[in-house]
């Protein structure tokens, strides 16, 4: 498998975690200390860290002791290649949905009422399909 595969396979299991998302999510507004990130969770320390490697080690996310504190901040490398993925995935869907459109539009623009080849003739003359009076 390619590497950029596997980094893209890294950054899409990272962000399937809801807590991981939010950290991202805040870290893009500004870098912040591993305590000002955990605080508005309802989990330890050792937990928040855990999230915070699994960030580092595919590239989202990269962290630097200062002293005591350990500042964390966005590495936007990781998300431009998420974002590029999702943008030709945006992409082919468009046309997919352009030709899907193009497709309905043309079925519309045929009159109902007119006869298809599908169509059963009804009446004595007919293929005997129809009512008989």
């Amino acid at each position: 498998m390619p590497k950029q595969q596997v980094d893209l396979d890294r950054v899409f299991q990272a962000l399937a975690d809801a807590t991981r998302r939010d950290m991202v999510q805040r870290l893009v507004g500004a870098p912040a200390s591993v305590s000002a990130l955990a605080r508005p969770y309802a989990m330890s320390l050792p937990a928040v860290m855990q999230h915070l490697q699994v960030l580092e080690e595919c590239g989202l996310v990269r962290s630097e002791k200062t002293g005591r504190v350990r500042t964390c901040r966005i590495e936007p490398a990781a998300l431009r290649l998420a974002e590029s993925w999702l943008a030709a995935r945006r992409t082919d869907w468009e046309k997919h949905l352009d030709r899907l459109g193009d497709h309905l539009a043309a079925d519309s623009a045929t009159p109902a009422d007119a006869p298809t080849s599908s169509a059963v003739p009804d009446g004595p003359t007919g293929s005997g399909h129809g009512k008989r009076t």
